[in-house]
């Protein structure tokens, strides 16, 4: 029986075995048989080896250098650490003056707060007392005849009878009684046919005339007094000057009409009379101290001219 053939061998299968194989383990076996390669040709060459002392050297060497680092190292960290500890301690001490400084700030600005506060009560103790002193000086305006006013009140209109004799004529007195009782009654301005009544006024007679801050009136006689609408009339005749002037009347026939005003306007005082006042301290004494101030008096005075 004839021996099957023997098939041709290719191209490929003639080349060398490291051609077929992979590049990183070619390189591998290269790299490892020239390193052999290399140690067997010097083995064979009779070359010396390396002294076996050089590797102790070598190490100590390597040793040594490391100390010194090591010491370079630890006497750099001590270092730091004495200038880390000086600039801790000083920030320390700069914290704390910080909280001192704060501290006495904080001190001062509770103090300036309650002194903010006992201005601010002061001040409103201030606007209280600012705000009596205004309504009392205008009270005594008003009493002192410093200013006109205006508001209700009541008018009495006093007429003598048209048969009157000397005797049964109207007096100074009997308008004093009737202009004082209308002060009792809580009148807070008085007029006579015009003429504003302050603590310097007088009614007195003059001659034939009656004079009301020495100017003459004549009947019928006008007397005006602001205040209550509701109890004024009626108090008049509650109080004893009133009573006196009701019965002085009746015993004497003049008439008197008493009515109730919702609107009247009385003027100031005369003016020399209120420059006088201002200046006296015995009725400024008077007038702050004694409310209301003096009534008009019926006792005669010397005359004095309006400038």
């Amino acid at each position: 029986m004839p021996s099957p053939p023997v098939p041709a061998r290719s191209e490929t299968d003639l080349l060398p075995e490291r051609v077929h194989l992979p590049l990183l383990t070619l390189i591998t076996h290269q790299s490892l048989d020239e390193d052999y390669l290399v140690a067997a040709e010097r083995r064979a060459a009779g070359a010396p080896r390396p002294p076996k002392g050089r590797p102790h050297r070598v190490a100590a060497v390597v040793v040594v250098v490391f100390g010194v680092l090591v010491s370079t190292a630890f006497v750099q960290t001590s270092q730091n650490a004495d200038v880390d500890d000086a600039g801790r301690a000083t920030l320390i001490d700069r914290l704390e003056a910080e909280r001192a400084v704060l501290s006495r700030q904080q001190e001062r600005v509770a103090a300036l707060r309650d002194g903010n506060l006992a201005l601010e009560a002061s001040l409103g103790q201030l606007a209280d007392t600012e705000q009596e002193a205004l309504v009392r000086n205008r009270r005594l305006q008003v009493r002192a005849g410093f200013i006109g006013v205006s508001g209700e009140g009541v008018r009495v209109t006093v007429q003598e009878r048209p048969d009157a004799d000397e005797v049964q004529q109207i007096q100074d007195s009997d308008l004093t009684l009737l202009v004082n009782g209308l002060w009792e009654a809580g009148a807070e301005a008085i007029s006579v046919n015009g003429q504003r009544l302050t603590a310097m006024s007088a009614i007195r007679i003059g001659g034939q005339a009656i004079l009301v801050n020495n100017r003459g009136v004549a009947a019928p006689y006008v007397v005006e007094a602001i205040g209550d609408t509701r109890t004024l009339s009626a108090r008049l005749f509650d109080t004893t000057s009133g009573l006196a002037f009701v019965g002085k009347a009746d015993f004497y026939g003049f008439t008197y009409d008493v009515e109730n005003v919702g609107s009247m306007s009385l003027p100031s005082g005369p003016q020399s009379y209120l420059r006088l006042l201002s200046a006296s301290t015995d009725v400024g004494d008077v007038l702050v101290e004694n409310e209301p101030p003096s009534r008009p008096s019926a006792t005669p005075t010397p005359e004095e001219d309006e400038p």
